[in-house]
């Protein structure tokens, strides 16, 4: 449950579903299996184990997406095709041309599309009304998208919009390297990619490696821009921070293992309570100070009237 990589969103303005407006909600559009010939249904999944859509506590709502996939490569249809086109050209006594290739191809992969396979993958998403969050478990904007795009069509609307702050990710981490400090409760550790600007991209990383030298700040001078910067917040929660404002290999350093020594005397179900309020607790005040790391948040032009 512990989430591993944060996409950012704001939620609108004045969102205030309850969690029971919102397990109505979801509850129209729960993951149904693939027809016989769909290649993905969509739809959200309890995300705790338990039978509901939306887990609250303390008024941090959990939800997930689930996806089935059909498994159908390309080079199974591709192969398939190859072996019957052999027949047909014996059959009818000619080469197979292109456009009886493309057809057999489709009715190949019509064909298999109902006996494929199904893969199931969930993705967790966490609400937070009281502090105006939106957060996505995934590393992938593919898997982003579709948790939007998923709840946007089952609320009839959900206006996130990707946290914007007035210092720009790229630029403050390199100020914090050129000082070799971080601001308020951050840390610098010792994970880093630097990228050029310029048509070459020549990237150069660093892994478990003192980010204090003079080697570094002549990359910097160079031209060089980070795109990725390893920190730690309140020697609580270490993490790689991207050009992008996204936030990645999220570890909860302290936390998880305090909660684990309590695991034997509870239930599954005050475990994922337990947890689920730690995370969200530790998580809603690293952001704060992130984002007031980066300047605070970006004022959105609000557009003039015709």
């Amino acid at each position: 449950m512990w989430f591993k990589n944060l996409f950012l969103y704001r939620l609108p303005e004045g969102w205030s579903l309850s969690s029971v407006e919102l397990e109505t909600q979801l509850a129209q559009r729960t993951l149904l299996p693939c027809g016989a010939f769909d290649m993905q249904s969509r739809g959200w999944v309890n995300p705790s184990g338990i039978q509901r859509l939306v887990h609250t506590t303390n008024g941090q709502h959990l939800i997930a997406l689930g996806v089935d996939e059909k498994l159908l490569p390309g080079s199974i249809v591709k192969q398939v095709a190859a072996d019957r086109a052999v027949e047909m050209e014996r059959d009818q006594g000619f080469p197979v041309g292109r456009r009886q290739m493309r057809e057999l191809r489709d009715r190949v992969a019509e064909e298999l599309r109902g006996r494929a396979l199904t893969r199931r993958r969930m993705t967790r998403a966490w609400i937070d009304p009281k502090n105006g969050w939106f957060v996505i478990d995934t590393s992938g904007g593919s898997r982003a998208d579709e948790v939007v795009e998923t709840l946007r069509a089952t609320l009839g609307s959900f206006g996130v919009q990707f946290l914007e702050t007035e210092k720009s990710p790229q630029a403050s981490m390199a100020a914090w390297l050129m000082l070799g400090d971080a601001p308020t409760r951050f840390a610098i550790d010792e994970d880093l990619e630097l990228q050029a600007i310029d048509q070459s991209k020549a990237t150069v990383r660093y892994s478990r490696h003192i980010l204090d030298g003079k080697e570094i700040r002549a990359h910097l001078q160079s031209g060089k821009g980070v795109t990725k910067l390893g920190l730690t917040w309140n020697d609580r929660v270490s993490f790689v921070l991207t050009d992008k404002l996204q936030i990645k290999r999220v570890n909860f350093l302290n936390i998880s293992k305090d909660s684990a020594d309590n695991e034997s005397q509870l239930t599954t179900d005050e475990q994922f309570d337990i947890d689920f309020a730690l995370m969200t607790g530790e998580l809603s005040q690293l952001l704060a100070d992130l984002r007031e790391a980066l300047g605070g948040e970006a004022v959105r032009a609000i557009p003039v009237a015709a």
